[in-house]
Parts: structure tokens; C-alpha cells; sequence
């Protein structure tokens, strides 16, 4: 597929933002891959290049976190294994399955998440006994969600985020943390399928990475610097956002018909 320059350099910006959003919050994906669609990618490489940039993104993302001791991979190694054997599940069967069942789900879903956000508490690290045991969570949180991303994805990094919050009672910036060495996982596992089915577009996944990349490591510092003050507003818009724009994609018709 021939692509101009002047749609790989919007396309690089789009991801710069996506990343940097998606750092911070998760929802990078509303993001690109509309514009992905919008430059007259199929859909199922759309969803394919997307995992392609959206890796380098989280790796960036990742590797801030890790390196500046905010989460240790050796505590999270089960987890990690889950989530990628659950993501390449998921990829595979994505290429075989219609998804379009799933999209009905997601919206509620994302709303769930904006209330949740919006009208709980601060949230505070808690150093007491977990709801649920380490190998539990990386089974049912890890594998579940894992599967889910490589199946379809919209919406995985603040569901993931959630979880950490709500049954590891980890803070919003240990969360997030732990959100995007998942993210990164569940991407790899999912590329690597598609790769395997040869379904990225080479150029402008790379182009678009190197955006991803920028964007997530200014997204991953302002986590650091501004905490919970940019990370909760964040969530919230980009939950809601996403949410609205599903629905729309769905009922669209129906509701121009009526005028």
C-alpha cells in the first residue's frame, strides 16, 4: 500500500499523541486507529499496524517505569506469562472470528470505568492482604484481559488499569504502571501473530512507532512528575470518549434516520 508523505507525517503526529495519552491513561488506540481507517487502511491490518506501532509505545512506556524502580518485572513474571499466552489466543482467533459481537460490550464497559473513576475515592496504596491471590489475578487479570487485547483491544489499558486498582489496591501510578508492562506484553504476543499471518503495513507502522515512542516517554515522565492529578481526569475523558465514539459507530444510522 503507497502511502504520501504528508499522511505519514499526520499519521507520525497522531501516534506522538496517541502515545503520549495512552502513557498516561490508556485509550491511544481511539486515536490511531481512526486515522489508520482514514487512510484507507483495511480493517484488519488496521489492526494489525496498530499493534506494530502501539508495541513501541508501550515498551517505551515501560521501560521508563522499570528503569526508574517503580515496578519490578520479577514480581509481576506470572502475570506477565498469562498475559501472553492469553494475547496470542486472542490473536488467533481474531483472524478466524467475526468481532463484531463484542462491540455492543465495550462502551458499557468503558462507562463502567468513567464512573468508577469519576465517583470513588482517592485511591491509596495498600499494603494489606489482596482480594485476590498472585496467581489468581494473573490468571483471571492477565489472561483474561490478555485474550481480550488480542482479540479486539479498545479500552485494554484502562481496564487494566482498574483491576490493578481495585483488586491489587495499587495506587493510580503503581497501576499504571504495572498497566503498561501488561500492555506491552499483550501487544508482542498479538503482533507476533500477526506478523506471522503477514498482515502489517511495514512503513507506516514504523513511522507511526517512532511517534508511539516520543509520545510515550513524555506520557511515562508526566506519570512520574504530576501522579494522580493528570492520571484520573485522564481516564475518565478517555474512557467516556471512547465509549461515545462506539456507540456512535453503532447506532449512528439509526439515530440520523429518525431526522
Amino acid at each position: 500500500m503507497e502511502v504520501s508523505l504528508e499522511v505519514l507525517g499526520l499519521l507520525f503526529l497522531v501516534a506522538g499523541l496517541a502515545g503520549f495519552i495512552d502513557a498516561m491513561a490508556g485509550g491511544g488506540g481511539l486515536l490511531t486507529l481512526p486515522a489508520l481507517l482514514a487512510a484507507g487502511v483495511p480493517p484488519t491490518q488496521a489492526l494489525a499496524t496498530n499493534k506494530l506501532q502501539s508495541s513501541f509505545g508501550s515498551f517505551s512506556a515501560s521501560w521508563y517505569f522499570v528503569r526508574n524502580g517503580i515496578v519490578s518485572l520479577k514480581e509481576m513474571r506470572l502475570a506477565i506469562v498469562c498475559t501472553f499466552i492469553g494475547s496470542a489466543m486472542g490473536a488467533e482467533l481474531v483472524q478466524q472470528f467475526d468481532a463484531s459481537l463484542l462491540t455492543s460490550l465495550i462502551p458499557l464497559l468503558l462507562i463502567a470505568i468513567s464512573l468508577y473513576f469519576l465517583l470513588a475515592p482517592q485511591t491509596r496504596a495498600d499494603s494489606g492482604k489482596k482480594p485476590l491471590p498472585e496467581a489468581l489475578f494473573a490468571l483471571c487479570v492477565g489472561g483474561g484481559i490478555g485474550f481480550y487485547d488480542g482479540f479486539f483491544g479498545p479500552g485494554t489499558g484502562s481496564i487494566f488499569t482498574v483491576c490493578f486498582v481495585v483488586l491489587g489496591h495499587f495506587s493510580l501510578v503503581d497501576a499504571t504502571a504495572r498497566t503498561k508492562v501488561l500492555n506491552f506484553t499483550s501487544n508482542i504476543a498479538a503482533l507476533t501473530f500477526f506478523l506471522i499471518a503477514g498482515l502489517p503495513i511495514w512503513q507506516i507502522g514504523l513511522t507511526m512507532a517512532v511517534g508511539g515512542f516520543i509520545g510515550a516517554r513524555m506520557g511515562a515522565k508526566v506519570v512520574v512528575t504530576k501522579g494522580q492529578k493528570w492520571i484520573r481526569p485522564l481516564v475518565i475523558t478517555m474512557s467516556m470518549l471512547m465509549a461515545l465514539k462506539l456507540l456512535w459507530e453503532q447506532h449512528s444510522q439509526s439515530f440520523l434516520s429518525m431526522f
